[in-house]
């Protein structure tokens, strides 16, 4: 058996566990196993490596949901599907393929709005305006009914762009959405780059890139709210977590500053393996002189904060702000290689600390974690795996304890993406990449973690 068909048929096995109930029972043993330090200290404290959340973060084994099973699911929730690839958007054109990154905001009337990227590459572009004629990635937008739980409306909100994996919502009402490729097919268009998308739009916007935010392989962004300091994690092997520090607050396109992580008294310091969760590492930032290479070089911006001492990690991917820190997941980190969760805590704006929340030592538990979210009720996080076999939403406690929160009940191996929660807390959407489709859930959050 080789260690791919090995890993497959461990998460299989787990899949079936959850369905039948038996999962309760092994989370239970895993926990009793796990370090007693890391439960009794949380986040920040002890080694919190493979330590498991009792009775699955409170919310009991995974069962197929109603209305039609195609989820594992708690008991008590439910789901709704909907934003399939190929069904009819408001404006007369299709859902595109590929969702990827999406996050959730209120509107005016009381609806939800969802804005969804999808991660396509060669066009044509699905929509005018756009950027580049010649592909085909950008953004839908959905208008929710949350009260009735379907969508009302659904039209693109930007295209031309290629491969827009991830992004990240604003304090101001908008979705930055990230190209997570350097090069287009036309040289005169340049790729690799973050644009705006407000919430409220009602169709396509006129795609502006913003090039003082850098351009690089980027993946997620994370807003902090008090500074309007915008994070950026890039999706290689070797990659640099940035920041934006933009000129005026809540406008980055009217310019600011781009910057790469460093740990303090450690230049060049690799966070990839022999890391300790809970340990805090202090750090600074420092300065990228060209963020807007004009170069064929796609680790033009990565050297530039390397050769000044910045930190490396492995395949930075989702990113999200909450309370006071931005989470970060380093998809292929860690000893094992099997994902890394890393918490940034501010401290002003010059430094702060760097700590390793959870780092997964066994694919069964969590493999590969990509797209996050923050409970905004609870401050548990949202992982979407991305690995080898079928993929799970896993949930993480705010002690750093992993449990599992969702399946697909069809052995569809495609990656998961997309989750958030309404602002409220009550309903966690979600997407599956292929073939395209949108979940809403609902249930007794309460009763456990998130």
């Amino acid at each position: 058996m080789t260690d791919e068909t090995r890993e497959t048929a461990a998460v299989n096995r787990r899949r079936f566990l959850a369905g039948t109930g038996t999962i309760g029972a092994a989370a239970a043993l895993h926990a009793l196993m796990g370090n007693t330090a890391a439960l009794a200290g949380g986040p920040g404290v002890g080694d919190n490596r493979g330590v498991v959340a009792p009775d699955n973060g409170g919310y009991g084994p995974l069962r197929p949901a109603p209305p039609h099973g195609e989820l594992l699911l708690p008991d008590g929730f439910s789901y709704v599907a909907f934003g399939r690839t190929g069904s009819p958007l408001s404006d007369g054109g299709i859902t595109p393929g590929r969702h990827d990154g999406m996050a959730a905001f209120a509107a005016a009337d009381g609806a939800l709005r969802l804005v969804r990227n999808h991660e396509q590459s060669r066009g044509p572009a699905f929509a005018d305006p756009h950027y580049d004629p010649a592909v085909a990635g950008g953004t839908t937008t959905v208008v929710f009914d949350r009260e009735a739980m379907r969508p009302v409306r659904s039209f693109p909100s930007l295209a031309g762009t290629v491969r827009n994996c991830a992004g990240g919502p604003t304090p101001w009402g908008t979705w930055l959405s990230c190209e997570e490729t350097f090069t287009g097919l036309d040289p005169d268009r340049p790729h690799g780059y973050v644009f705006e998308v407000p919430a409220d739009a009602d169709g396509p916007v006129d795609p502006v890139p913003y090039r003082a935010m850098g351009r690089f392989t980027h993946e997620a962004v994370a807003v902090d709210p008090d500074t309007g300091i915008i994070y950026q994690t890039e999706d290689r092997g070797s990659s640099g977590l940035y920041r934006f520090v933009p000129d005026v607050p809540g406008k980055p396109a009217a310019g600011g500053r781009l910057q790469m992580l460093a740990v303090k008294g450690h230049p060049g310091h690799d966070t990839r393996q022999g890391q300790r969760a809970g340990r805090p590492l202090p750090v600074e930032w420092v300065d990228i002189p060209d963020p807007d290479p004009d170069s064929d070089d796609s680790l033009a911006v990565f050297r530039q904060g390397r050769q000044r001492g910045g930190a490396v990690f492995a395949r930075l991917e989702g990113a999200w702000y909450g309370d006071g820190s931005i989470f970060v997941n380093a998809t292929s980190g860690g000893d094992a290689g099997l994902g890394q969760v890393w918490r940034y805590r501010p401290t002003g704006e010059a430094g702060g600390q760097l700590i390793l929340v959870h780092e997964s030592t066994d694919p069964d538990l969590l493999q590969s974690p990509d797209n996050l979210c923050v409970s905004p009720t609870s401050g548990g996080l949202v992982l979407c795996e991305d690995g080898s076999g079928p993929d799970m939403l896993r949930g993480l406690t705010p002690r750093g304890e992993i449990f599992d929160l969702a399946a697909l009940n069809s052995g569809n191996t495609s990656e998961l993406a997309g989750a958030t929660f309404s602002p409220d807390g009550q309903v966690l959407f979600f997407n599956v990449q292929t073939p395209g489709v949108t979940y809403a859930v609902t249930g007794p959050w309460s009763r456990g973690a998130l």
